[in-house]
């Protein structure tokens, strides 16, 4: 998981409503997560970055349509997922797409090892890699339900997500498994 400086993602300076101050304060429990989630989606840190502050700046804009007492967890998640898929329907058209500033250098994080094994790091970033690759290979819809699956929402939250029935995230959730299994074979023996 990743940790994130919370003051970096707090949007706005003064807020005169206090519900949108309430909300701004529930909505940044979830930051890791979005942050997690954004970053698959993006494929790189500096995308995912700025996708959660206008996830954040969008949600704080928009809270009188946040009715309470619904799933805020949800209604977040659904708001980068948005913006991601609206990115990328834009640069679709765009000829000038990457530069140097969507350069991703591979670069360790800075994570404690359960153990000071170097062959045993090595494996782990093989097998981290694998599962990040086997996971890029899925069709979008795939990895956006595996991603929320894995962020802890229940089917019926991914379901207000992507704005589909509980029965369509069942079987999305059902295929996309089954591709990561057969991609990941080996690692079952």
């Amino acid at each position: 998981m990743s940790t994130l400086a919370r003051p970096f993602w707090y949007v706005g300076g003064t807020m005169h409503d206090d519900a949108r101050s309430s909300l701004g304060r529930e909505a940044l429990e979830h930051v890791d997560a979005l942050y997690d989630f954004a970053r698959h989606l993006a494929g790189n840190a500096g995308d995912a970055e700025d996708l959660v502050q206008e996830t954040y700046a969008r949600a704080l804009s928009a809270h009188e349509g946040f009715e309470r007492g619904t799933n805020l967890r949800a209604w977040l998640f659904r708001i980068p997922r948005n913006l991601f898929l609206d990115g990328r329907r834009k640069a679709k058209g765009d000829p000038m797409q990457g530069g140097f500033d969507t350069i991703n250098p591979d670069v360790a994080e800075n994570e404690e090892l359960l153990r000071d094994d170097l062959e045993l790091d090595r494996l782990r970033a093989m097998v981290a890699k694998d599962i990040e690759t086997a996971l890029a290979a899925l069709p979008e819809e795939a990895r956006t339900v595996i991603l929320l699956d894995l962020q802890g929402l229940t089917e019926v939250e991914v379901a207000k997500v992507l704005g589909c029935a509980v029965g369509t995230v069942k079987s999305r959730l059902s295929r996309a498994r089954a591709s990561l299994r057969r991609a990941l074979a080996e690692y079952a023996r």
